[in-house]
């Protein structure tokens, strides 16, 4: 499931676009478990982690069986 950021007002004001680039544990259920950010853009990284953290995924299956992988996700924040 897809939970959309929150633009900080604090960034809209001043114009900052960007994109925040995390890393992330997905565990054998599908949750995200652990987050470090790659590459930051300091008005946007908390919006970032805060919507991806309550994403969820299929589970990766390995023979069949559930395993945890690592992964990397692009959060782009762009003003209309």
């Amino acid at each position: 499931a897809y939970v959309a950021p929150i633009y900080p007002e604090i960034a809209r004001m001043a114009r900052k676009e960007g994109v925040v680039i995390l890393e992330a544990v997905i565990d054998t259920e599908g949750r995200v478990v652990n987050l470090r950010v790659l590459r930051s853009e300091p008005l946007l990284d908390r919006a970032a982690r805060d919507a991806v953290r309550q994403w969820k995924y299929e589970p990766t299956l390995l023979s069949g069986t559930p395993v945890p992988i690592v992964m990397t996700i692009t959060v782009r924040f762009t003003l209309s």
